[in-house]
């Protein structure tokens, strides 16, 4: 149980902004080597002392929940089923309670790979959703991708993820051009037959040092007409706010029952001016954007003996300087130093 904080404290930022979703990155380590996320080779993965201790992580999230007001939780990589003790960390965040008097939500980003075997012990332990990337339903093009044939070990993964309960499964597709755009259609039939919830992403700057290239990505308005080209669609009642996909409901047809698709948008529409987001790195480092230049280190003073109420200040500190956009797009825009792996998706 956190101790020694006297005032109730928010993750605001200078634009109006609450942060009350956590972003905790597990690892830097993946067993995929995406294109749009790191060299063939891989990268440096980060020395075991730097990463965050099982109980260093839970005294982060003990502060975020209990005294930050964070409502939400998703556990990132890297690709965190590679922590072995997932199950654990899971376990103990569920055991938090919120301001509210509730547990916080919690969720996992994966690559898929091994979900099938862990899947039911995680939501055992209180892990509430699940989002598994699926960039194609081609066996070829899904392994250059990916750069490793794990297609059959992805589809396992979420069809269990749907036998343990962890509803709606999504499904998040990075859409490239020349690459994978032919399987827009397809994905969106694949998961509209299962139940699974969709969302195409947008391709940003987050991957190999001077390797994006805006010509390749597919907007949200060319990924739209191409679903358009195959199904009836109309956007959902409700509006957007601080979650990052735009949401279409697509009509039932002869093949396919219904449901919905999202885009994210997060080069052409991106949802800064709502965002809620707050982010803690493998290394202890918080992270008020994907796209930030800049780090506030926890990692130091937790270890150097700061106090709860003395890391709560620093992390609010922080976020207070929070960017009022990633600026994609505009004149003298740097993408970060570290790729997506090393920032925790």
């Amino acid at each position: 149980m956190t101790v020694g904080l006297r005032v109730p404290l928010v993750l605001a930022d200078a634009h109006g902004r609450v942060a009350t979703d956590l972003r905790v990155s597990l690892t830097d380590r993946c067993n995929l080597r995406c294109t749009y996320c790191m060299p063939a080779e891989g990268l440096p993965w980060l020395p075991g002392d730097e990463v965050l201790t099982d109980a260093e992580l839970h005294r982060l999230m003990a502060i975020a929940v209990e005294s930050l007001g964070i409502t939400t939780i998703r556990f990132t990589g890297g690709e965190p089923l590679l922590r072995r003790s997932l199950e654990r960390i899971v376990a103990d965040a569920k055991a938090l309670r919120t301001r509210a008097g509730n547990p916080p939500e919690l969720c996992l980003t994966s690559n898929g790979i091994g979900l099938d075997k862990r899947v039911s012990a995680l939501a055992e332990a209180g892990l509430d959703r699940v989002n598994v990337s699926l960039d194609s339903l081609d066996r070829r093009r899904y392994a250059v991708l990916a750069r490793r044939d794990r297609l059959d070990a992805v589809l396992a993964g979420l069809a269990a993820s749907e036998a343990a309960g962890l509803l709606p499964v999504k499904v998040n597709s990075v859409i490239m051009r020349d690459v994978n755009d032919v399987d827009v259609v397809s994905l969106a039939q694949f998961c509209l037959e299962r139940g699974y919830q969709l969302r195409f992403i947008e391709q940003m700057p987050l991957g190999p040092q001077h390797e994006w290239d805006r010509s390749q990505m597919v907007t949200q308005a060319e990924i739209l007409g191409r679903l358009r080209e195959r199904f009836t669609l109309r956007p959902a009642a409700e509006p957007r706010g601080g979650a990052p996909a735009e949401l279409w409901e697509v009509a039932a047809d002869a093949t396919q029952p219904g449901g919905r698709i999202g885009v994210i948008p997060s080069v052409t529409a991106p949802f800064c001016g709502a965002c809620d987001r707050t982010r803690i790195t493998a290394d202890g480092q918080m992270r008020t954007c994907l796209f930030s230049r800049t780090e506030t280190d926890l990692r130091t003073p937790l270890r150097d003996g700061a106090s709860d109420a003395e890391l709560a200040e620093i992390w609010t500190g922080g976020q207070a300087r929070k960017a009022a956009a990633h600026g994609i797009g505009e004149p003298g825009f740097v993408p970060p130093a570290r790729t997506m792996s090393a920032i925790g998706g």
